[in-house]
C-alpha cells in the first residue's frame, strides 16, 4: 500500500505554529527581548528542572536518524522528502548560526546580572550563536512530518504540544530567547514547505 500525504493536516499545523511563532515574537517585540525571556525563564521548581532537562533532548538531531530507519522500512517513496528536510532545516539553522548572526549572545552572554537568569544543574548554558533554535526547528519538523502521514485529528494538538514543549524547554534551560523559538518555528515551515516541492519533483522524474 503506497502511503498518501495529508497536505490538509500541514496545512493545519503550519497555520497554529505560525501563529505561535508571530506571538512570541510580537512580545519579544513589545516587552523586549530580554524581560520576555527572564518571564518564561521563571523557576519552576525541581520537577520541572528535570522534566525540561530530559524532555529537550526531544529536539535532538537523533530522531531523524529514528525516522530514516522508520522510512527506509515503511515508507522507502518519502526517503527524498526526508532526507531533504534533514539537509534543509539543518543548513538553515547553522548558516543562521555560524555565518549570518555567528556571535549573537545567548541569554547567559546577554543579560547581567546572570543571577537574574534561572539555570539547571548539570546543564551549561551556551554563550553565542542562539538565533535560531535548532532543537525548536527540528521538533516542528518532526511534527510536521508525523501531521504528514498520520492521518488522525489527534496529531495536530499533541505534535504541536510536544514541538513548543521542547521550544519552550530551550528557554527554561536559558539556552535560547523566545525570539530564537520563534525563528526556529518558522525555519521548520520552511524546510518542510520546500521539500515537499523536491517530493514531488522526485516523482515526477519517475
Amino acid at each position: 500500500m503506497i502511503q498518501k500525504l495529508y497536505f490538509h493536516n500541514f496545512i493545519k499545523a503550519s497555520i497554529i505554529s505560525l501563529v505561535a511563532a508571530i506571538i512570541l515574537f510580537y512580545f519579544s517585540f513589545t516587552l523586549g527581548k530580554h524581560p520576555f525571556f527572564l518571564l518564561l525563564n521563571n523557576n519552576l521548581g525541581i520537577v520541572a528542572d528535570y522534566f525540561f532537562k530530559f524532555y529537550t533532548h526531544f529536539g535532538d538531531g537523533t530522531i531523524w536518524a529514528i525516522l530514516l530507519f522508520l522510512f527506509i522500512k515503511f515508507n522507502k517513496k518519502y526517503i527524498p522528502f526526508l532526507i531533504a528536510a534533514f539537509i534543509l532545516c539543518t543548513l538553515l539553522v547553522q548558516v543562521c548560526k555560524y555565518v549570518i548572526l555567528p556571535n549573537e549572545p545567548r541569554p547567559i552572554a546577554a543579560i547581567q546580572p546572570t543571577s537574574l537568569i534561572h539555570t539547571v544543574q548539570g546543564v551549561e548554558p551556551h554563550t553565542i550563536s542562539t538565533f535560531p533554535s535548532g532543537h525548536t526547528a527540528a521538533a516542528f519538523c518532526f511534527f510536521f512530518i508525523a501531521s504528514l502521514f498520520i492521518h488522525k485529528k489527534w496529531i495536530i494538538p499533541v505534535g504541536f504540544l510536544y514541538a513548543i514543549l521542547v521550544g519552550y524547554s530551550r528557554v527554561y534551560l536559558a539556552q535560547h530567547f523566545p525570539f530564537d523559538v520563534a525563528a526556529g518555528i518558522v525555519t521548520a515551515i520552511i524546510a518542510i514547505s520546500f521539500s515537499i516541492f523536491i517530493q514531488k519533483i522526485f516523482e515526477k522524474k519517475k
